[in-house]
């Protein structure tokens, strides 16, 4: 099945595809999961934050991850990627490693040589892995799943 990936800050999303973004998000994260966190959490307005999604021949959204520009300790740029949900359907089909590595290379476009980070779920590190992510730091829990901090050095 063909996908295409796009990406867009919230603004310029049509109202029914961001419903569907966030929609998806919702069901992985506070369905699925049981996360009781506030999934809107209002970084999805930041400057310079965007949403890529994988979608269908139909548009349908598959996939769909957030990509965050931030400061660094030390002043320089730093991407981070979050929010990283598919769905059900697609699961096990590669859509997931398409998205990622369409968000790798989007962060390296609007940041080159900025590192990446992001926050795994533990038993996806491996997963993460594969797209030049490593542990970074201590063993946290977010919502009682246990998370990595995982980075990307820049290039």
């Amino acid at each position: 099945m063909p996908v295409q990936i796009h990406h867009a800050p919230v603004a310029a999303c049509d109202p029914t595809l961001l419903y569907r973004l966030l929609w998806l998000r919702v069901q992985v994260f506070v369905v699925e999961q049981g996360a009781a966190y506030d999934e809107l959490d209002g970084r999805d307005i930041e400057p310079g934050a965007e949403l890529m999604w994988a979608a269908d021949e139909d548009g349908l959204p598959l996939a769909t991850l957030r990509i965050l520009h931030e400061t660094g300790p030390g002043g320089g740029a730093v991407m981070r990627i979050g929010r990283v949900a598919t769905g059900e359907a697609a699961r096990g089909r590669g859509v997931a490693s398409d998205l990622m590595r369409a968000a790798v290379e989007r962060c390296e476009e609007v940041a080159p040589g900025a590192p990446i980070l992001l926050g795994a779920q533990a038993h996806l590190a491996d997963w993460y892995a594969r797209f030049g992510f490593a542990v970074s730091g201590d063993p946290y829990a977010e919502d009682d799943i246990p998370h990595l901090p995982m980075a990307r050095p820049g290039r």
